[in-house]
This record gives structure tokens, sequence and C-alpha cells, in this order.
């Protein structure tokens, strides 16, 4: 059993938390959940908006993201081929998680972020 806020966490609980996370969790994970939060990307648009992705990355983000059912991936017959990524309905659940961070984010993060370096 863990402990956490004085009380007992049973293990299954715990165990589905990390589940959970394991599924979102990634150095750019969330960042495109985020991006498509708002709306359908495609994949050059994703690699210029977040700083520092290589290619590599992202798409081995986005296949992990698609094979775990939380992006879908649109490849329309074109030339040149277009693919754009977007949410599924599983992801879209997360909004008013993606929300309350958001919130949390507005009350907290910015006042502790006042007067620190940036990149800290």
């Amino acid at each position: 059993m863990t402990i956490v806020k004085n009380r007992e966490v049973p293990p299954e609980e715990y165990a589905d938390l990390r589940k959970a996370l394991t599924l979102i969790a990634g150095k750019w994970k969330l960042e495109i959940l985020w991006l498509l939060y708002h709306r359908t990307h495609r994949f050059g648009e994703l690699q210029r908006t977040i700083p520092g992705v290589t290619q590599h990355m992202l798409t081995r983000q986005l296949r992990e993201l698609e094979a775990d059912g939380l992006v879908t991936r649109t490849v329309f017959a074109e030339v040149p081929p277009r693919v754009e990524y977007s949410m599924t309905e599983a992801t879209k659940a997360l909004e008013p998680t993606i929300q309350a961070l958001m919130e949390w984010w507005q009350a907290y993060g910015k006042a502790t972020q006042a007067g620190r370096p940036q990149g800290d």
C-alpha cells in the first residue's frame, strides 16, 4: 500500500495512475496533445511549432500516441502526400484536465515564474 495525503492508496489505483501517465508521458507528447487540442495539424506544422523537437522524435512520439489510440493520422491521396494528425474521442475526454492545468498555471505557475530567468 502507498500512502498519499494521509490515506492508503490501493495498489491497483496506483498501478492505474502509472498506466495512465505512461500513455501521455514523453518529452513532447503533452505538447503535441496540447496543440492538437486546439486543432488538427500537419506534421510540418507540429515540427515548426515545437521548439527543439527533431523529426525523428516527433515521428516517434506521434507513432506512440497513435498506437495508444490518442491521436489519429489521416493520409490524403495527393501529390505530394498530405498527412494530418488530430485528437481521438478518447483524448478529447482529457479536456477538463487540460483546462484544470491551464487554470493552475494562471493561479500558481505564472506567479512562481515571475522574476526567474527564462529557461529555468
